[in-house]
């Protein structure tokens, strides 16, 4: 099978949560979005409203403030360099597009010690035949929507239980499929994952460094999110950290500011298209 590289390219809502509207390329929108008149009055601390798209999710998923604090707010600057200050921390985002990959360079200011979880919540556009590619046996957490779906009961108390990709716990995750009413969430504890949907593919990876716990979460919402009115949305999160929500993060399973005060890491996108 012959590949050839697809130049990407990025559009972003600054006004709002400095969002990734768009990641195109060879005439494919890769992000899922859906119209949501009420993403436009949001204010810090208010409940998450999903709009798709790529939204940077820190210092926590899941938890208090709802999907982070970075959401929420107005970035300052431009596509290519913008920043956004919050009580506890201050992010900048610097884009580029380096021979039609897409390089998004963050640098966070906080106090040494600082904890959080940062997730690029990428929610995409995907047929029902795309598979998740990540190293088989990766080490894998599923939470607790999960325990409908397992053979097993889910502990009293546990946050998440541990397996192994492409099947942790005997669930496999590796393909999309119809919608079926459930919803998964999952935290693969490597860096980079590709998505393959028919022809295209997306490479998504996330470099930091040495000792700062790199993952990519995985959520798969085949029409079981949420209560009421549920609908399809399938998540592709390069992150730091290995858990959603921050308060539930042990030894290890989040980012750190060092004495420094300040973590520099990257995102890293690409496309193919096989022929």
């Amino acid at each position: 099978m012959v590949t050839a590289s697809v130049p990407l390219h990025a559009r972003f809502d600054l006004d709002r949560g400095g969002r990734w509207v768009s990641l195109s390329g060879g005439g494919r929108e890769w992000l899922w979005s859906r119209p949501e008149p009420a993403r436009a009055s949001v204010v810090p601390g208010s409940a998450f409203v999903d709009a798709g798209g790529v939204e940077e999710c820190v210092p926590t998923v899941r938890g208090i403030p709802d999907h982070g604090d970075a959401w929420s707010r107005a970035w300052k600057g431009s596509p290519a360099e913008s920043a956004v200050s919050c009580e506890d921390f201050e992010l900048l985002r610097e884009v580029e597009e380096e021979a039609g990959t897409v390089v998004a360079t963050y640098r966070m200011s906080a106090n040494p010690g600082y904890t959080f979880v940062w997730a690029a919540h990428a929610l995409l556009d995907l047929g029902e035949n795309a598979r998740l590619l990540a190293p088989e046996d990766t080490p894998a957490r599923i939470f607790p929507e999960a325990a409908p779906l397992l053979d097993r009961a889910w502990p009293y108390g546990s946050a998440h239980l541990d397996g192994r990709w492409p099947a942790p716990l005997g669930l496999r995750l590796d393909r999309f499929g119809p919608d079926d009413g459930t919803a998964v969430g999952a935290v693969l504890r490597c860096e980079a994952v590709r998505v393959v949907d028919g022809d295209d593919v997306l490479d998504l990876r996330v470099e930091a460094p040495e000792g700062v716990p790199v993952s990519t979460a995985l959520w798969r919402n085949l029409g079981g999110f949420p209560a009421g009115s549920p609908y399809r949305s399938i998540g592709v999160e390069p992150m730091l950290g290995a858990v959603f929500d921050l308060s539930e993060a042990g030894p290890g399973d989040a980012a750190v500011i060092p004495s420094s005060g300040e973590l520099t890491w990257r995102l890293v996108l690409a496309a193919e298209r096989m022929n």
